[in-house]
């Protein structure tokens, strides 16, 4: 047997007009939602906050005055990479040799501008020989993929597509 119950709008109520406009005002904010964000996208600012916060870690944040998450990524990633030097971690070299070696390089450009200025400075560059140095190596490449996350983080915010 088979049991047919009628639509919202077939139902005899009062509200069935209401409904019926709650539900549009609702699909009108969300493609005007989507139009914002499609606009945004195509400007030429759109990837300032991903390049910002790439740079210098929690500055897209800071950009978009969340001051807060900011100073907590900039000190958490910057104490990270500080760390990881300290403990005389190795920072990976741009090459084609090995898989885990072109996947640390990729963790550790992902710090930025921690990473071009400690490359300049030659930090870094050791051999690893004891333990402490493969936990600081780890503790560089860490640091990267959380400021890689971050910045995404921001330009998500940025975008409409993250509150």
């Amino acid at each position: 047997m088979v049991v047919l119950t009628p639509s919202l709008e077939d139902r005899p109520c009062h509200g069935g007009a209401i409904r019926t406009a709650r539900m549009a005002d609702i699909f009108e904010g969300m493609t005007s939602k989507a139009n914002r964000a499609a606009s945004e996208s195509k400007s030429p600012t759109a990837y300032l906050y991903f390049v910002a916060g790439w740079l210098v870690p929690g500055a897209g944040h800071l950009l978009q005055r969340r001051w807060v998450r900011g100073a907590l990524l900039f000190v958490s990633i910057t104490m990270m990479f500080a760390l990881g030097l300290l403990m005389q971690g190795k920072l990976y070299a741009p090459n084609t040799g090995e898989v885990l070696d072109m996947l640390g390089f990729v963790g550790d450009l992902g710090t930025g501008g921690l990473y071009l200025l400690s490359s300049a400075a030659g930090w870094g560059q050791s051999l690893v020989q004891v333990v402490t140095q493969d936990y600081g190596t780890k503790f560089l490449v860490v640091a990267g993929l959380l400021n890689f996350i971050a910045a995404v983080d921001a330009h998500s915010i940025r975008m409409g597509r993250k509150p």
